[in-house]
C-alpha cells in the first residue's frame, strides 16, 4: 500500500475525466505529475504540481486548471478538500479514516508494508568495499561496507533482484608487497632479525600469517632469492587477508554474494576481450595524448599509446590502456571487470568507491556506456572520509605505520548496530564524524539511541499489555476498532508511518539509503511526541485501564510504528532493540 501513489492515481483520474470532457487538451504528459507531503503540514495532507506542470503544454492559466481538478477531487469520499494555493498548487485534506486505514495495512503486511515494485525484478550489481587484501579493513572502508550494503537491501526491498559483489584487488603490484612483508614475518618466526623497508607493511597483524607459513612450509623458504618464494607467499598472503577481510565484514553484517578476483582477468584473455569489443566499435586507436592541464610535468614528453575513446561517451579525454612497455594500465582490467558484469546480464551497475576515487568516475562511466551500447547504466557513489574522536581527541590513522583504526576496532568498541547506524546518519558524500562517547550517549541527539528507544517502548507496552492477559499478536490488533485514533498527535503519527513506502521509492531511485535513517529519526520523534503528550493527557496514553478497546486500538498504532521502525532498520543491517539497558 502505498497511499501517495494511490491518491496520485485519483488525480490522474480525474486529469482524464477532465480531457474527457473537453476541459483539457489529450496527450499531456502527466509523468512529472506528484502527490507529496506539503512543505507545511499546516497546509494539509498532501500536494500535488498538477495544475502548474500543466499549465504550459494546455496553454491554460494553472489557477483555471487547479479549480477545475479541485472540483473532481473531492468527488472522492478520501479527499474532503482541495484548496487552491498560489499561484496553482493543490493541497489535499484527506478524511480520518484513511489515516486510520494505515495501521490496519500496515498489521496486514508486517515488515512487508513498503516493499514496492520500482525494481520489477531488475538485475542490479551492487560492487562494495573492494578494498586491497593487504591488510584489515580500516574506518574509512567501514562506511563504503555499512552505506553498499544498506544499499544493496534498500533496492531489494524496492523490488531489484540484487547481487552484493567484492572486487578482490588481487593483481597489482601491492599484492607482491604484500608477499614481501609476509616474507619478513616469515623469517622473523624463525628467529631472526628482521627490518621493514619503506614501501612494506609493518604491521602486527602480518606476524601470525608469517608464522602460518612457516608452519606450511617449514623452512623451505629460508635464504631463497624471492623467484623461489614469491608466487607461492603472494597467494598464501592473499588468501590469509581475505579471510581475515570476510571475517571483518561479517563482524559488521556483510556478507557478499560474489568474490571476483583481478588476477582471473589476466593471462585468460578476458582484458583482450573486452578491449576488441571496443575496438570493434572503433573506440580503441593510437595516439598521442595532449599534455595534462596546468604545470607540465618535467618527465612528461609526447608519445603514441594504445587509447580508448572515452570522449565519446562523456569522459574529459581519451585515456590508455596499455603502457608503452606493452603492459596494461591500471584502467584496462576495470574495464574488462565492467565488461564481465555487462556480459553477466545486469542491468543496473552500482560501483561504492572511496573519495579518492573522484577522478575515476567519468572514464569508468564512458567505458562501461561502451561497453553496453549505452543500454546498462552505471552509478557511483563515492563516500567521504570518517574523522573518529574518543574523549574530545581525534583518532589518527596510518595504514603504512600499521597504526590504523581498523574495523574490528570500530565494531569491538560500540558493536555493529551503533556502527551501521551512525554511519548512514551522514549523506555518503558528507563528511563523517563519528565520536565513540557520542554514539553511545542516550539522548535526543543520538539518532541510534533515539530510534531504538521508540522500538523498546513499543515492546515494553507489549509486554505489559501480555501481563494484563491481552490478545496482542497483529492479527487481533488489525481488528482494533481504529476510528478511536483521532487525536492530532495520533493522527501526525499516521501520517508519518503512511509516508514510508513513498520514502523507500524515493531512497531507492536516487541510491540513497541514508534517507531511511533521516526518516526513522522523524518517525521515532513523532513516536516519543506522542507517547509525551500521555504524560499530560491521559486518553493519549497506550494503556488505557478499564477501556479495552481503545487500549486496542493505541497499541495497534504503537505496532504498527514498530513494524516499520524495524523494516527500516533491517534495510540499514540494524536489529531492532526490545529493550534499552
Amino acid at each position: 500500500m502505498n497511499l501517495f501513489a494511490d491518491i496520485r492515481d485519483v488525480i490522474l483520474n480525474c486529469l482524464g475525466q477532465l480531457v474527457a470532457e473537453g476541459v483539457l487538451p489529450g496527450g499531456l504528459n502527466t509523468d512529472p505529475i506528484t502527490a507529496e507531503p506539503p512543505r507545511d503540514p499546516a497546509h494539509g495532507d498532501m500536494a500535488t504540481n498538477a495544475a502548474m506542470v500543466l499549465a504550459k503544454p494546455a496553454a491554460m492559466k494553472p489557477r483555471d486548471i487547479a479549480d477545475a481538478l479541485a472540483a473532481k477531487l473531492t468527488d472522492d469520499p478520501r479527499i474532503t478538500s482541495a484548496e487552491v494555493a498560489g499561484p496553482g498548487f493543490l493541497n489535499l485534506r484527506l478524511a480520518p479514516s484513511v489515516w486510520q486505514g494505515i495501521a490496519g495495512a500496515v498489521l496486514a503486511e508486517g515488515t512487508d508494508f513498503g516493499r514496492g515494485s520500482l525494481g520489477a525484478g531488475r538485475r542490479v550489481n551492487v560492487e562494495y568495499v573492494s578494498a586491497n587484501p593487504t591488510g584489515p579493513l580500516h574506518v574509512g572502508h567501514t562506511r563504503g561496507a555499512v552505506f553498499g550494503d544498506a544499499l544493496a537491501s534498500l533496492l531489494d526491498f524496492a523490488g531489484f533482484d540484487v547481487t552484493r559483489e567484492y572486487y578482490i584487488n588481487d593483481g597489482g603490484a601491492q599484492v607482491d608487497v604484500l608477499a614481501r612483508s609476509v616474507y619478513l614475518r616469515y623469517l622473523e618466526a624463525h628467529g631472526q632479525e628482521v627490518a621493514f623497508p619503506d614501501g612494506t607493511y609493518p604491521g602486527d597483524y602480518l606476524i601470525a600469517v608469517g608464522e602460518a607459513l612457516k608452519a606450511k612450509v617449514g623452512d623451505a623458504y629460508l635464504d631463497k632469492g624471492e623467484q623461489f618464494w614469491l608466487e607461492d607467499v603472494r597467494n598464501f598472503a592473499t588468501d590469509a587477508m581475505m579471510d581475515l577481510i570476510r571475517a571483518d565484514l561479517k563482524s559488521l553484517g556483510v556478507e557478499m554474494d560474489v568474490f571476483y578476483s583481478e588476477k582471473s582477468l589476466y593471462g585468460t584473455g578476458r582484458i583482450e576481450a573486452a578491449l576488441e569489443d571496443l575496438k570493434g566499435k572503433g573506440l580503441i586507436y593510437e595516439g598521442v595524448l595532449e599534455p595534462p592541464k596546468g604545470k607540465k610535468p618535467e618527465d612528461w614528453e609526447p608519445r603514441e599509446q594504445t587509447l580508448f575513446r572515452s570522449t565519446e561517451h562523456g569522459d574529459d579525454v581519451d585515456r590508455p590502456v596499455m603502457k608503452s612497455d606493452g603492459g596494461w594500465t591500471y584502467f584496462a582490467p576495470d574495464i574488462a571487470y565492467h565488461y564481465d558484469k555487462v556480459q553477466r546480464g545486469f542491468d543496473l551497475l552500482i560501483d561504492v568507491f572511496g573519495a579518492d576515487h573522484g577522478g575515476y568516475v567519468k572514464r569508468m562511466k564512458a567505458a562501461v556506456s561502451a561497453l553496453s551500447g549505452g543500454k546498462v547504466p552505471l552509478d557511483i557513489k563515492l563516500t567521504q572520509l570518517v574523522k573518529l574522536f574518543k574523549n574530545g581527541e581525534p583518532f589518527k590513522m596510518s595504514k603504512r605505520a600499521g597504526t590504523f583504526v581498523t574495523l574490528r576496532d570500530v565494531v569491538d568498541q560500540v558493536g555493529p548496530d551503533v556502527t551501521r547506524f551512525v554511519m548512514l546518519t551522514r549523506k555518503n558524500d558528507a563528511m563523517l564524524d563519528f565520536d565513540f562517547d557520542k554514539v553511545l550517549e542516550q539522548s535526543r541527539e543520538n539518532p541510534v539511541f533515539y530510534v531504538q528507544y521508540a522500538h523498546a517502548r513499543v515492546s515494553s507496552v507489549l509486554r505489559k499489555a501480555a501481563e494484563a492477559g491481552m490478545t496482542l499478536d497483529d492479527a487481533a490488533l488489525a481488528q482494533a476498532d481504529l476510528t478511536l485514533l483521532d487525536h492530532e498527535a495520533e493522527i501526525a503519527l499516521l501520517r508519518k508511518i503512511g509516508e514510508w513506502p513513498r520514502l523507500v521509492e524515493i531512497a531507492a531511485r536516487t541510491n540513497e539509503p541514508h534517507r531511511v535513517a533521516f526518516y526513522l529519526y522523524e518517525l521515532a520523534g513523532e513516536f516519543h511526541g506522542l507517547w509525551n503528550r500521555g504524560n499530560e493527557v491521559p486518553s493519549l496514553r497506550f494503556l488505557q485501564e478499564d477501556n479495552p478497546k481503545a487500549t486496542m486500538a493505541k497499541i495497534a498504532l504503537a505496532r504498527s510504528a514498530a513494524i516499520v521502525i524495524a523494516a527500516g532498520l533491517g534495510i540499514l543491517g540494524v536489529t531492532p532493540a526490545q529493550e534499552m539497558r
